[in-house]
């Protein structure tokens, strides 16, 4: 029997002065220390503006009608109102960044061929260690970053964080060699780790568990969309103004994220767990890193997550950077349209794939404890043979068909697995389980794959190169197949 989850799940009120139970929603609060949300009127701007799909999240119908007709700069005495922009203020923020984050990260596969044939003539190799780079960076030290994430001010790090990765972009259109772009790219993962592995630790304590699967829906909507901009940003800037320019492009808006990532309210650990989580006990994994390892080694599910999520990530890796020079290359559809068209299916697949599993794992779990596992599994399943058609029928119709059919369903695993991740382990270690997840899926995912494809495509051909993706696909999707099916620790969470 599913678990009884209530029709009506109100956010403790965070930053609330008062001792006693809401009259209208009946809910305790929570008085955060030292935060900055207590005074009365809230001091960060709303930006959620137009993602309605969150007017119901947190919040209990009486007191809806008419939240969203007030500035978030007017004064507010209702501290349930208070407490549900304070999380909706951080979904937002944190979700830009995660654009801005993808954005980011894969305009390099846009400007691959231009920089192929620029002053620095990049071999396959080369341009497939770009990526790989960045990614052993950012996989080192994430697990630093995680520990930190623990025990320090959460927007603090992840603020530096943004700044660092954005600078780092910048630098990339001054580089004058090989060595001085394989360095600055290599630097944005430092950034990017910080963020990584701190953001869904956010998240968990911004909203309660029964959300979660929709509120990493909208976080990670920003995945498709942030890469789709890059090859069209990417794309665009390069055609008219050259690749280098559109590294600078990419990382100016970071700095001014950095700002508001900086304003952002860190809630204590576990406070949307239920019953709250307790202070972690000495010796327990925030003050123990090694004790904290030997945790997530014992945790059956996390580790059946853990290992499908890297062949996913082995697989998205591989698509994501070769995509683009694979169209233009192999299919023969100009580089302007093949980052253009391939960038407007991976907007709306993506959004609309992400969304649908975050919303769908949600209802799922009134039926079984296992629904991100069951949805993220079958989902996957049916996008390897959909992979495979796309990467060796030779009709547009055929590939086209089977590019939009794959990343629907790629996507649609992205919000519950995620959500799995920070739900089966205890408060108090998800940045460093969130860490440990990165450190796995990319050193055994995407930091091998984009570079295994161009070596496969220099020594062979790209068209042949990418076969190896939809077994990555199939692997993910029978290991969390199997992951479904058994029971869940006693310790873990129902997922």
């Amino acid at each position: 029997m599913g678990p009884n989850i209530p029709s009506r799940v109100a956010l403790p009120l965070l930053g609330s002065n008062q001792d006693s139970p809401d009259p209208e929603s009946g809910v305790l609060p929570v008085t955060p220390r030292g935060s900055d949300y207590g005074a009365e009127g809230a001091r960060t701007p709303d930006l959620l503006g137009a993602i309605q799909a969150l007017s119901q999240l947190s919040y209990s119908p009486a007191r809806a009608r008419n939240i969203t007709s007030r500035s978030l700069f007017s004064k507010q005495h209702d501290p349930v109102r208070k407490s549900l922009q304070t999380a909706r203020v951080g979904l937002v923020v944190l979700t830009l960044i995660n654009l801005f984050n993808y954005l980011d990260r894969w305009i390099v596969a846009a400007l691959a061929e231009s920089m192929k044939h620029s002053e620095l003539r990049l071999s396959d190799t080369q341009l497939g260690a770009l990526m790989t780079g960045f990614l052993i960076v950012y996989t080192l030290t994430a697990p630093l970053f995680g520990l930190l994430g623990d025990t320090r001010s959460r927007n603090r790090l992840l603020a530096v964080g943004v700044a660092i990765w954005s600078l780092a972009t910048a630098l990339a259109g001054l580089a004058r060699s090989y060595a001085g772009l394989f360095a600055a790219r290599a630097a944005v993962g430092i950034g990017e780790a910080a963020y990584g592995t701190i953001s869904p630790t956010l998240l968990a304590d911004y909203f309660p568990r029964q959300q979660r699967g929709r509120v990493f829906a909208v976080f990670f909507a920003a995945i498709p969309i942030g890469s789709a901009l890059g090859y069209i940003v990417g794309g665009l800037v390069d055609r008219y103004f050259g690749w280098r320019q559109a590294f600078f492009v990419a990382g100016v808006p970071g700095l001014v994220l950095a700002a508001f990532a900086w304003q952002l309210y860190d809630p204590p650990r576990g406070v949307q767990d239920a019953p709250p989580a307790p202070p972690a006990p000495p010796g327990e994994p925030a003050g123990n890193p090694r004790g904290a390892y030997r945790i997530l080694l014992r945790n059956r599910p996390y580790l059946l997550t853990v290992l499908g999520y890297a062949a996913y990530t082995f697989a998205i890796g591989a698509l994501a950077f070769w995509t683009p020079t694979f169209l233009e290359r192999v299919r023969g559809i100009p580089k302007a349209h093949a980052t253009v068209q391939f960038g407007a299916i991976v907007v709306v697949t993506g959004f609309l794939g992400t969304y649908l599993g975050g919303w769908l794992g949600d209802r799922l779990l009134r039926v079984t404890h296992h629904a991100y596992w069951w949805l993220s599994g079958i989902t996957t399943l049916l996008a390897a043979p959909l992979t495979l058609l796309a990467l060796a029928a030779p009709q547009p119709p055929l590939y086209w068909a089977g590019i939009i059919g794959a990343e629907l369903c790629l996507f649609a695993s992205t919000g519950p697995i995620n959500s799995a991740i920070v739900n089966v382990v205890s408060p108090h270690m998800r940045a460093t389980a969130v860490a440990v997840s990165i450190f796995t899926i990319h050193i055994l995912g995407d930091v091998p794959s984009p570079s295994l494809v161009g070596i496969i495509s220099d020594a062979r051909s790209l068209g042949e190169a990418v076969l190896i993706i939809p077994v990555a696909v199939l692997l993910s999707g029978v290991i969390w197949t199997y992951a479904a099916t058994r029971p869940a620790a006693p310790a873990a969470h129902p997922c």
